[in-house]
């Protein structure tokens, strides 16, 4: 969409941004009239501009600012602004790469000269917290938090708490997290600092800490890795429709045998991650599964991924944790679209939901006195623990 606007004198509202028209001629001062529109998807920069600067404008200007930013890579979406003189020709371009950085082109007596103009986040440490009614999505949106955040504690506790089962009513969360504004506003979040989770009764923290060689990882206080060999669960957030069983009653062939895996229901196409590092040993049609994938991990362990719409790895391929590795579907005997997540641990199988994840690698011994140095600092960031509500019982009385 495009709409150019006048200073001072009147403007038709049929053509405005939604009035039916997608561009109106005006002028800012009798020498100089803006146009700003936006990129509409399917749509090139030339087709952008066809009706507002020539077409020798535009190749020259897309040849120009090549050095800067190539100009055929423009995102729909994205805005836009011109500035023509009074004789009708180009005089600036703006173009907005994403939030931080613009592309400017300014007409010299030379010609035209392109910069990238560049601006940073604000930067400030926020905290949060919460007590969990029935998801930790829902409980984000009615504290005033974006879901990412929900999406980073999920990722960050991934090895400790199956978000998909394990999420009680009751459970709380506190974090202390970097919040990234624009002109004062939210825009993202950076870093969790530190984070709590209580699950059940049990209390899990977590440390942000970057080692000498400048990676960041979360630890437990006393320095253990909250990162695992194994992610609880191959999908973010789903439930558990049919769990492993010595004996269940198979829905399409109707006879009662075991069930060597569980079954997580999610819809079609929903990403499928490798539990851990490892080499794919088979990805292809196997019987029921479907379209199946399996690797093969450290330890004697293997982990199967059945019934997916879409494989997106081959046989022999190294993967590592969280890598993609096919799409949820209903290929082979399965009633409706779900993931059949096995595990075999040397030779036999075991129920997902209850290994024992291998550990990861520990604490280097040269990062450890710098690491104990931040953990007070960064346990400090966090807020109060939320109140938790009690349950009700019968005797309560209205009031």
């Amino acid at each position: 969409m495009i709409a150019a606007f006048l200073v001072g004198l009147p403007v038709d509202p049929s053509f405005l941004p939604g009035g039916g028209q997608s561009m109106a001629m005006a002028a800012i001062t009798p020498q100089i009239s803006i146009v700003r529109g936006e990129i509409e998807r399917g749509k090139t920069l030339a087709a952008a501009l066809s009706n507002v600067i020539s077409g020798r404008e535009i190749f020259d200007l897309v040849e120009r600012a090549r050095a800067s930013y190539d100009l055929k890579n423009v995102m729909p979406g994205q805005p836009f602004r011109v500035s023509l003189g009074g004789d009708g020709k180009l005089r600036t371009f703006a173009y907005a790469i994403d939030e931080l950085r613009t592309l400017r082109v300014s007409k010299r007596e030379d010609g035209l000269h392109p910069a990238i103009v560049s601006r940073q986040y604000e930067v400030r440490v926020g905290t949060a917290a919460g007590v969990i009614e029935s998801s930790l999505f829902e409980t984000i949106d009615a504290i005033g938090e974006k879901e990412d955040l929900a999406l980073q504690l999920s990722e960050i506790f991934a090895w400790d708490i199956d978000f998909n089962t394990a999420i009680q009513r009751g459970d709380t969360f506190r974090v202390a997290v970097e919040k990234l504004y624009l002109d004062g506003e939210l825009r993202r979040y950076g870093r969790v600092l530190s984070a709590e989770f209580v699950n059940s009764g049990r209390t899990l923290r977590a440390i942000r800490f970057e080692g000498a060689d400048g990676t960041g990882a979360y630890y437990e206080p006393s320095g253990q890795p909250l990162k695992k060999a194994f992610l609880k669960s191959p999908l973010r957030f789903t439930r558990v429709s049919s769990s492993f069983s010595r004996g269940r009653f198979h829905p399409v062939l109707h006879v009662t045998r075991a069930h060597n895996g569980t079954d997580l229901s999610a819809g079609y196409g929903t990403p499928v991650r490798a539990i851990g590092f490892g080499t794919v040993v088979n990805a292809g049609v196997q019987g029921g599964y479907g379209k199946l994938v399996v690797v093969r991990h450290a330890n004697g362990f293997t982990s199967y991924y059945g019934h997916l719409s879409r494989i997106l790895v081959r046989s022999g391929q190294r993967v590592s944790q969280s890598d993609l590795v096919g799409l949820v579907g209903a290929t082979g005997l399965a009633t409706g679209p779900h993931l059949h997540y096995g595990i075999m641990k040397n030779g036999a199988w075991a129920d997902p939901m209850r290994i024992q994840s291998p550990p990861a690698e520990p604490l280097r011994a040269a990062d450890r006195p710098a690491f104990e140095a931040t953990v007070g600092q960064k346990l400090a960031l966090l807020p109060s623990p939320p109140l938790t509500f009690r349950r009700a019982t019968a005797n309560d009385q209205p009031r």
